[in-house]
């Protein structure tokens, strides 16, 4: 231990008596903190980050490389290493106390810059700083551990020069030391994932901009242990003492050896591509850490106020502060300034009913999957305004993925949060979409997408294994359906079971309903949401009452409902809106236009055309009217009992003609009722259909209801 002291201080005194050392360790990363500090603003905050792993970076590479490397060439050239051959000595020692002194002549070059950092441009200290100082450690060992490597592979000064700078330089330019890697194409970041520096740029941006610890950067750090070892291994092995003592050429390659754990790590990032993952978030990060003041902009506050003529300041990613009129100095407050004359600041938008794996149209050429496209959605909401989305019922995985990558910033997008699956019964709404897919697909879909509980015990388990997946609301369905389309009603104790362990797990309950019995049950259910609401019939003042008084939100979802209406209409309008043009798939705004004038499409759109008369009927009947006639612009439905019809006479229209009896069956008109239409020597009006000329004559108001009712 006595030999390892004695070196350590010798080795300090040596190098504390070389100006390049003083130079390269001190003056030279402190001339890089100054110029990129001032250049870059770092008083504003964001730009800090990248100066000081800037500096760690470059001063670490001249650590390791220059001033182990080169140094111990320089002391073989000198023949100082001679000297120690005399002594009962091995070349351990020498090799350690090397890294010992790189690090004591370090670290305080490191601490120095932090304090520069914090006084000068008013940098917080780090929450981390005990992981950064590990992780520098860390590096400089490993690094010092290179250098000694490349000392022991070469023949003299000028061949150590050169090796030392084609390892340097690459890892000086392409580790983000000095550019950012998210500028590289993505063949030249792959080639980035081998290099060492690269990895020590994103561990301490990290510890920087978010806190991380070392154990977030365990990879790393034990890539560089392990370099640390296997290169004062290998240095020890193939020490020389004299400068006449040469090594075969192919020594070199041992160089290789000592890269191995990065080699490693670059062939699993190309795999796992975690790599790439966090430089995006990081990098978004420390956008989001800048300072910047909006200067005269229209400013919605929220609060009910407008400004006509304001200022926001923004700090770290958040609002920190509005001001009537220009607001402060831009630089007492250490801010950028952006003029925003003429422009409008709101705050952000909030759509609490989507369903992002929703294609949205038509298209025979999708690009993408559904991971895909709810990437899309969101990245088209936040280029809208909406900076956050709730997804009530979406594929769980793909959801929770495409959660992940948008609140970690690898992926920019609205905040998500999301309901998961849909609690519905047996043949309930929900489980219509998938009726018409083979079993194994059927069944793959409805697990990401249904929970169909059948017993209140089953529904409290399901409830709290979405808790523990990480969803963050709940969504049941209490919805029969109407007309043509009638659903299954999940059962009322079921549906409370659900309510009541969603609330036990702390997770808001949203309740998708049809009529107003069920929003009263979903209401005496302490339900946090009520989507749809009712569209059949009228809720009643009471519930609504009751939902104020529980703080239970209404969401009418009235953007559907006018977008059912252009749909049965055939209007494409919304299509060609600016935005929508600008956030829209070209293909799938091409082939919704294209199917909206399909003749499948036709047939459908008088199929939903018909729904206003359904809900008619069902309000009827909820109401005990057991038959009846409904007419509503010339579609006559006709429930129950038998009905008489009687139509308008063509060439006398003060004048009835009965048609007879009809039960439970539907007739139409068309536009051309009044047109005269030759047919078999008689004249033909298109009381049903006109395309298939089925009607009844002018002379022959007289006919049977059978006859009528055949034609049908």
């Amino acid at each position: 231990m006595k030999a390892y002291k004695a070196l350590i201080a010798i080795d300090l005194k040596l190098a504390l008596r070389n100006r390049s050392v003083i130079f390269f360790n001190y003056l030279f990363p402190l001339a890089f903190f100054f110029i990129f500090g001032q250049a870059m603003h770092g008083e504003r905050g964001a730009a800090m980050t990248i100066v000081i792993s800037m500096v760690l970076i470059i001063g670490i590479l001249g650590n390791g490389l220059m001033g182990a490397g080169i140094r111990a060439v320089q002391e073989r050239e000198a023949n100082i290493l001679r000297r120690y051959k005399v002594t009962p000595i091995t070349p351990a020692p020498l090799l350690a106390a090397s890294v010992v002194t790189g690090w004591i002549l370090y670290m305080p070059n490191v601490l120095l810059i932090f304090t520069l950092a914090h006084f000068v441009y008013g940098m917080p200290w780090p929450q981390s700083m005990g992981s950064v100082l590990i992780f520098v450690t860390v590096a400089i060992a490993g690094f010092r551990a290179i250098g000694l490597i490349i000392a022991s592979v070469v023949n003299s000064m000028q061949e150590s020069q050169l090796v030392v700078q084609l390892v340097y330089l690459p890892m000086l330019f392409l580790s983000g030391a000095t550019f950012p890697l998210a500028m590289f194409p993505p063949w030249l970041f792959t080639v980035t994932q081998f290099l060492p520096a690269t990895y020590l740029v994103i561990g301490i941006q990290g510890m920087l901009a978010r806190n991380e610890g070392i154990v977030a950067n365990i990879q790393p750090a034990l890539a560089l242990v392990l370099t640390a070892f296997v290169g004062l291994f290998i240095a020890y092995k193939l020490f020389r003492w004299e400068k006449g003592e040469k090594i075969r050429a192919s020594a070199k390659l041992w160089l290789l050896a000592v890269l191995t754990p990065f080699l490693v790590l670059g062939f699993w990032q190309m795999h796992a591509r975690t790599g790439i993952a966090k430089t995006k978030v990081l990098n978004r990060q420390i956008a989001r850490g800048d300072t910047f003041l909006i200067r005269g902009a229209r400013i919605i506050v929220g609060d009910g106020r407008v400004i006509e003529n304001g200022s926001v300041l923004v700090r770290g990613g958040r609002i920190a502060g509005v001001y009537d009129g220009a607001g402060p100095d831009p630089k007492a407050l250490k801010a950028e300034a952006i003029e925003a004359a003429g422009k409008t600041i709101l705050p952000g938008l909030i759509d609490v009913h989507v369903h992002l794996g929703a294609p949205g149209g038509f298209s025979a050429d999708m690009k993408y999957g559904a991971e895909k496209g709810m990437q899309r959605a969101l990245a088209a909401y936040l280029y809208s305004g909406v900076t956050t989305v709730r997804s009530v019922g979406d594929l769980l995985d793909t959801i929770l993925k495409v959660r992940s990558t948008v609140s970690s910033g690898e992926m920019l997008g609205s905040d998500l949060s999301t309901c998961g699956p849909l609690f519905t019964a047996a043949g309930g709404h929900g489980t219509e979409f998938f009726k018409g897919l083979p079993a194994n697909a059927r069944a793959s879909l409805e697990k990401q997408s249904l929970r169909i509980p059948t017993s209140s015990g089953e529904a409290r388990q399901q409830v709290d294994e979405l808790k523990k997946q990480g969803v963050d609301c709940i969504k049941a369905i209490l919805e029969a359906g109407a007309g043509g389309q009638v659903f299954n009603r999940l059962d009322t104790g079921l549906f409370n079971a659900v309510a009541q362990q969603a609330h036990a797990d702390s997770l808001p309950l949203a309740v998708h309903t049809g009529d107003a019995r069920d929003v009263a049950d979903a209401v005496q259910a302490q339900a946090d949401s009520i989507e749809h609401g009712s569209f059949r019939e009228r809720i009643p003042d009471a519930v609504f009452e009751q939902m104020a008084k529980q703080g239970t939100f209404y969401d009418p979802t009235l953007s559907g409902g006018e977008a059912f209406k252009d749909f049965v209409a055939g209007k494409t309008d919304l299509l060609r809106r600016s935005l929508v043009q600008q956030v829209g798939p070209p293909e799938l705004l091409r082939g919704t236009e294209e199917a909206m004038g399909s003749a499948q499409m036709e047939a459908r759109r008088k199929s939903l055309a018909q729904y206003p008369v359904d809900m008619a009927i069902a309000t009827l009947q909820s109401h005990g009217v057991p038959s009846g006639l409904v007419n509503a612009g010339g579609d006559l439905r006709i429930f129950g009992e038998p009905q008489p019809v009687h139509v308008r006479l063509p060439d006398a229209p003060g004048m009835l003609a009965s048609l007879g009896l009809f039960a439970d069956c539907a007739l139409a008109t068309s536009a051309a009722y009044f047109s005269s239409v030759e047919s078999d020597g008689g004249l033909l009006e298109p009381l049903v259909d006109g395309a298939r000329r089925i009607g009844v004559a002018k002379q022959g108001a007289a006919r049977t209801t059978k006859e009528i009712r055949k034609e049908f």
